[in-house]
């Protein structure tokens, strides 16, 4: 080890020795004010409700929606759950896009400390993680995100797209992909819509 290296880790060990030592052990006051934060910051409440609708089994149709794309729709399935109960969704989904099988898994849920709602996403026709954040319209008619995306047939990096998920009604719901660098109009590249499946939720 050289004399650098061994200053470096002298000092490493100071910090953490100071920020371990400084402070006194919080009073029963303070405590308490600590465990108001952890259960506000920490649990499932309404926010994580308004997920609930997304649950089921569905029957999907998907169509790229821009200028020139045929108006074709490729049909699929997806299937969204709980998988931390409360807390986190996740939608798996199958169907194709552009003559290509596509398999994507999403997570969806709502982050209390941030005051919004987190996604991501993944899926076989790429080797990305999309992340967005947004929230629902006051009429809880829709939940808007936002987030970027890199295009790699245009060598574009950090894109910001929209991600809108309509609620038409229990059994519909319809999310839209927007390409925001296109302009302030006629934005949407994308539409996913979700229908259920009855035959399997009843």
């Amino acid at each position: 080890m050289t004399r650098i290296q061994r200053l470096f880790s002298i000092l490493a060990i100071s910090l953490i020795a100071t920020m371990a030592y400084s402070q006194e052990p919080p009073s029963g006051e303070d405590l308490s004010s600590m465990m108001a934060k952890a259960q506000q910051y920490t649990q499932p409440g309404e926010h994580h409700s308004k997920l609930e609708r997304l649950v089921g089994n569905w029957k999907t149709q998907m169509r790229i929606t821009m200028q020139g794309a045929p108006d074709t729709a490729t049909e699929g399935t997806a299937s969204i759950k709980w998988i931390m109960p409360g807390r986190w969704l996740q939608m798996e989904s199958n169907g194709s896009l552009m003559g290509l099988p596509m398999h994507s898994i999403t997570l969806l849920g709502y982050d209390n400390f941030k005051q919004s709602y987190v996604t991501t996403a993944i899926s076989t026709i790429d080797t990305a993680m999309n992340h967005a954040e947004g929230d629902f319209t006051p009429d809880d008619k829709a939940l808007i995100l936002y987030g970027t995306l890199d295009e790699y047939l245009t060598g574009e990096h950090d894109k910001m797209v929209k991600t809108v998920y309509r609620f038409v009604s229990d059994n519909e719901i319809t999310i839209e992909v927007h390409d925001l660098p296109i302009g302030e109009v006629n934005t949407q590249v994308l539409e996913f819509k979700l229908l259920r499946d009855t035959s399997v939720d009843g």
